[in-house]
């Protein structure tokens, strides 16, 4: 690699390496060990092409979409772990009910199966069509919206508050973005 490709390359692990983990976070589940292996298999594969790269920061998220796919499908009969304590995230200026709500919010989508969990986390937090979800999962769409459609509902029951009853203004109060976790 020329020494100008691997300044771009370690300029952007600067600057998007903690948005990436953010997603990798909730792509295992909440494991921040997991997360920080799935960023660094992602990256080292993109180090790889860095020069026939056009647009990097899609390209790493392809990369870790289809990595954890894979280590779903590898580690199929496999028990997941949780962890207690959650990643970092920019936090917001909601009061002790919004973090309660995320804390609440978290430790649901812990609960939810590898697919629904990936399914959430594709269609709401980087609010990618059901047609790239059902792609980048290598399933039919009708799987993604049946999938999606449970898993809501799941949540729903395991967070009261995201219900039609509850708070509704706050169905989404994690929202991702490039710049990382936003309340």
């Amino acid at each position: 690699m020329k020494p100008s490709n691997h300044d771009e390359f370690r300029d952007f692990v600067a600057m998007r390496s903690t948005a990436l983990l953010q997603l990798a976070v909730l792509l295992t589940g909440g494991d921040r060990h997991a997360a920080e292996d799935l960023l660094q298999i992602a990256l080292m594969k993109a180090y790889g092409r860095w020069a026939h790269i056009q647009q990097p920061e899609a390209y790493v998220r392809r990369i870790l979409y289809r990595q954890q796919v894979n280590r779903w499908r590898l580690r199929r009969h496999r028990a997941e772990t949780t962890v207690p304590v959650l990643p970092e995230s920019d936090g917001g200026t909601g009061g002790d009910s919004d973090s309660e709500l995320r804390i609440a919010l978290w430790a649901a989508l812990g609960r939810l199966t590898k697919r629904q969990r990936a399914v959430v986390v594709l269609r709401y937090f980087e609010d990618l069509p059901e047609a790239e979800v059902a792609a980048l999962l290598r399933c039919p769409v009708g799987t993604v919206r049946s999938t999606a459609h449970r898993s809501l509902a799941k949540l729903r029951v395991l967070v009261p508050e995201l219900g039609p009853e509850g708070r509704t203004e706050q169905v989404r109060p994690l929202s991702y973005s490039s710049k990382g976790m936003q309340g």
